[in-house]
């Protein structure tokens, strides 16, 4: 690895360190990849901040460190060591905070049938709770929401229908993984509204869950999404939730929820929910 090659990422990861390489302490670290994490960035780019900043520190350890005592009058000692960043650069960092509760993930998505009525625009409005109920009851990652496409929702396919996840988060290099997942809990009631009353707000391409042009919706911005709507909402940041939990939340729910009652099939905002999730 040189510095040349890493110069963009090496510069957000010293714009977030705040302070000069040789004055950082292992807090410093610790701060900047664990706000990282609870940004949702993935185990491999906390881990790629930290190696890039490794490297430069090496750099100026082996380069410049006669330059930087005589100039400050300290010899630089790099803060980044295989303890203080483990916790945050391993994959479970997120999950240190536990997912919400069914109770929790009815309360916000009541918030969020309830400002379709009140929001300035109706699409987003109804497309945030479509996506985000469609996130916690299937188990999707943020990435693979936001690639997902109409002609992935294949209603007759099982006893719920199924979507088809075609870009799935597969194993390290071995590229998307592909799978089906059930419409539980409703989805398969939820979807059919979304598609015919919601989905053609939007202009026309194959995005299910398509942003104001069309396009798709980064993962990223449906992390800072979701930000906003709890924000909205108004509740302590302690009930407050990533993506990654509404993943969580889904896993954990999941074996309480098969078993839902499809006697009759109301609009989805009548829908009689499952009694694990009340959504």
């Amino acid at each position: 690895m040189t510095v040349e090659n890493d110069i963009g990422l090496l510069e957000r990861t010293l714009t977030a360190l705040g302070r000069p390489a040789w004055d950082l302490t292992p807090e410093d670290i610790d701060r900047v990849v664990g706000d990282l994490a609870l940004g949702g960035r993935t185990a491999s780019s906390r881990h790629e901040y930290v190696q890039t900043f490794k490297g430069f520190h090496r750099f100026l350890q082996v380069r410049k460190a006669v330059e930087i005592e005589a100039g400050v009058g300290v010899r630089p000692v790099c803060p980044a060591d295989e303890f203080n960043a483990s916790r945050h650069v391993g994959d479970d960092s997120p999950a240190q905070l536990p997912p919400p509760t069914p109770e929790r993930a009815a309360e916000f998505f009541d918030f969020l049938k309830a400002r379709i009525a009140t929001a300035r625009k109706y699409g987003p409005a109804a497309r945030d709770y479509a996506m985000f109920r469609t996130l916690y009851h299937v188990g999707l990652r943020s990435e693979e929401i936001s690639l997902l496409e109409r002609p992935d929702v294949h209603f007759s396919r099982g006893p719920f229908g199924k979507l088809h996840v075609r870009f799935g988060k597969g194993a390290r290099t071995s590229g998307p993984r592909p799978r089906w997942v059930p419409m539980l809990d409703s989805l398969d009631l939820l979807l059919p509204w979304f598609l015919d009353d919601v989905r053609g707000k939007f202009p026309d391409s194959p995005v299910l869950f398509a942003d104001e042009s069309g396009g798709s919706l980064h993962r990223g911005t449906i992390r800072n999404r979701l930000r906003y709507l709890m924000e909205l909402e108004g509740r302590p940041a302690a009930d407050r939730f990533s993506p990654h939990a509404l993943r969580r939340a889904c896993a954990s729910a999941a074996s309480a929820c098969t078993s839902s009652s499809r006697a009759s099939t109301p609009p989805p905002w009548r829908a009689a929910p499952c009694s694990a999730c009340s959504v």
